[in-house]
């Protein structure tokens, strides 16, 4: 192994170590695994001479110390938190593929524009039900409601857990922007490719053309009635289980018809059950709860499926004598990445000799945030097989270092 591949091998494991939960990572959003991984990032910073600072919504950043040029940076860099027994790889490899980024521009910091290295808080929505909730807070633009959303646990809210982390969280529910267009050239962030397609093709990195934002509802109730099973005739009953089942069998079919006609689109049901207080094999089920999720690259196809969603809730309650209710709606938007860094990345790989292909990014990421706060933004996706948010994701660290290759001739040589 080089010594390149060393060094991004023992950040990789220090880290690991440090949010290892006995099963996978655990590196909660403002919590103590995510502030453990900033405190290395930090002091691996301070070994390569990196000037470090945090602003004041405890985000880290990175440069050089030689390079004090005044112009808009080009920031690289992800998040540092992750989903509850997750990977080692998602999220942290895009801050450390900007700490050698950083790294290799020492001494020559004049060949390329101003970059920075920016660690972020809280991307997953694991914790608190929104995603990019640090990036957001970064450019003006989380909803000062959203403090108020409540842990996973149903202990505790966000804006209390950034508090303590040392968030200005007064400056949050202000709206008040910290980096906007004008003090940002660029956003890149390298990530690990969450889905099979790279795996399946043997593209070792990809640039990626868009994100798909999505809608959501952590909890959706379904409320019937409870029953005797075997009292109850089927025409009277308000079976809330079946109801459910019912809205989803006609959800999947018309998810079914709009791909037969092109649209992008996926949906997912990924929490499903009845109160387990009241489970017994007797009873019919008078209320069950589902959280629902739809994720597409088109705002316009995302709230046509949404307005279908609430169409078959009325005709299903209707139907099966149940209400259906609602906790608040999250969306986050898709989002574009900027064309021309796109064909930067391309012409850094054909003259670099490693030719990449585009590839969609089904998972959400900073990247659109930024995209959305008008900063022009661009990512590079890294081979990475098992899938993601689970203990087994494998990226090869070769295939890392051809993404943070990537980036650095990107930043650096100007496209052919």
């Amino acid at each position: 192994m080089s010594d390149r591949a060393q060094l991004a091998a023992d950040l990789f494991e220090e880290i690991r170590a440090l949010s290892d939960d006995g099963i996978g990572v655990t590196r909660e959003a403002f919590g103590p695994g995510e502030e453990l991984a900033m405190q290395a990032v930090e002091r691996w910073a301070g070994t390569f001479g990196f000037t470090a600072a945090r602003d004041r919504f405890q985000n880290l950043w990175l440069r050089l110390p030689e390079d004090n040029r005044a112009d808009p940076p080009v920031v690289v860099g992800s998040h540092l938190d992750s989903v509850p027994q997750g990977g080692n790889f998602d999220g942290l490899a895009g801050v450390i593929a900007g700490l050698l980024v950083l790294k290799d521009l020492k001494g020559r910091a004049r060949q390329a524009p101003p970059v920075r290295v920016l660690a972020l808080r809280g991307e997953e929505s694991a914790w608190y039900g929104k995603a990019y909730t640090g990036s957001l807070a970064l450019t003006g633009q989380l909803p000062a409601g959203a403090l108020a959303l409540r842990h996973r646990s149903g202990t505790g809210t966000l804006g209390e857990a950034m508090a303590r982390s040392g968030v200005d969280v007064d400056a949050v529910a202000r709206g008040e922007a910290l980096v906007g267009p004008r003090d940002v050239a660029a956003w890149l962030e390298l990530h690990i490719e969450q889905g099979p397609v790279m795996i399946a093709r043997q593209w070792p990195a990809a640039v990626v053309t868009g994100i798909r934002g999505n809608i959501r509802h952590t909890t959706v109730t379904c409320r019937g009635e409870a029953g005797h099973s075997g009292a109850v005739p089927r025409w009277l009953r308000k079976d809330a289980v079946l109801a459910v089942a019912d809205l989803l069998s006609r959800l999947d079919e018309h998810w079914r018809v709009l791909l037969q006609m092109g649209m992008d689109l996926v949906m997912t049901v990924g929490i499903l059950g009845t109160a387990p207080q009241s489970h017994a094999v007797s009873v019919i089920p008078g209320e069950a709860r589902f959280s629902f999720e739809v994720r597409s690259q088109d705002k316009d196809t995302l709230e046509r499926f949404y307005d279908l969603m609430l169409q078959e809730c009325q005709a299903v309650g209707q139907a099966r004598g149940v209400t259906f209710s609602f906790d608040d709606r999250l969306v986050s938007a898709p989002a574009t990445m900027d064309s021309t860094w796109i064909e930067r990345i391309e012409a850094a790989g054909r003259a670099i000799g490693q030719p990449v292909e585009r590839i969609p990014s089904g998972a959400g990421h900073d990247a659109a945030v930024f995209a959305n706060a008008g900063i022009p933004a661009a990512m590079v996706f890294v081979r990475n097989a098992n899938g993601s948010h689970n203990p087994a994701e494998a990226m090869e660290i070769g295939d890392f270092l051809a993404g943070v290759d990537l980036l650095r001739a990107a930043i650096v040589e100007r496209p052919v």
